[in-house]
């Protein structure tokens, strides 16, 4: 008879997998982890979607919501899902500007993985009546890859 699998250990050194974890009150005190790639030689995909993410406007307080889709290309290193779950959480009481929001994160992302590709999207709902969205990428795609549209719609209103 088969054994049965056994229950995987989180990797030694992180913080969050497997244990209870608070959501952090700010970035600045968040703990964004990663993990080793198990497929380091091949080029794929890495999607995260953030259909609820939500940050302060810096000028009124008020609260802004977006649409994030991280799409990267790993290279030695994944982003352990959970921290980035926290991290992208511990924004929601933190003012800033759309476009400071969306960079931050993708800039944090890259300087932890050194992915050979990142792109980062943020569809933000309208402010003011102007719906903002905001893009930044390291480098280019690696030749051969397939990296699938977003999948966000433009913003259209009501009409």
């Amino acid at each position: 008879m088969p054994k049965p699998p056994r229950k995987s250990q989180p990797p030694s050194g992180l913080t969050h997998l497997g244990r209870p974890s608070m959501i952090p009150d700010h970035p600045a005190a968040s703990i964004l982890e990663r993990v080793p790639n198990p497929h380091p030689d091949a080029d794929y995909v890495t999607r995260f979607t953030a259909p609820e993410f939500t940050s302060l406007c810096p000028v009124t307080g008020q609260p802004d919501f977006a649409h994030l889709v991280i799409d990267f290309v790993p290279n030695r290193w994944l982003v352990e899902s959970k921290s980035l779950k926290l991290y992208l959480a511990s924004f929601r009481n933190h003012g800033a500007f759309h476009e400071d929001c969306t960079v931050r994160i993708g800039k944090d992302i890259a300087a932890l993985l050194k992915p050979r590709w990142l792109l980062i999207g943020g569809y933000w709902f309208p402010r003011g009546g102007i719906p903002i969205d905001v893009f930044w990428q390291t480098g280019q795609l690696p030749k051969g890859v397939w990296a699938p549209d977003q999948g966000v719609a433009p913003y259209r209103g009501r009409g």
